[in-house]
């Protein structure tokens, strides 16, 4: 959540960062919910041409980052049973970034 929130503030320069958090009932096993994670930004959004590499290391467009932090948050939800998965908004400003985690 941290990477997240960091990488959002550090791409919008100027604009909104909503971050949003919904529980569903039976997630991949009819007996565990999942609660499904946001963040959505008006910054620059995803590069085209790192968009395929973006969750694996050393992937960045920034000077500042060394572009391991998307790498290691999908690591982290991954090892939790979860999922990761990032676009571009469909209005062609920001970018949404999402996780899913299964709850007992």
């Amino acid at each position: 959540m941290s990477n997240l929130l960091s990488n959002a503030i550090k791409f919008t320069r100027e604009g909104t960062i909503l971050v949003k958090a919904e529980k569903n009932k039976g997630g991949k096993e009819a007996n565990l919910d999942e609660v499904i994670v946001t963040v959505k930004d008006t910054g620059t959004g995803i590069d085209p041409e790192i968009f395929p590499r973006l969750f694996s290391m050393f992937v960045s467009k920034s000077y500042e980052d060394t572009g391991i932090g998307l790498f290691i948050s999908k690591s982290i939800i991954e090892a939790h049973g979860g999922k990761m998965w990032a676009e571009n908004n469909k209005d062609g400003i920001g970018a949404r970034f999402s996780f899913k985690v299964p709850i007992k």
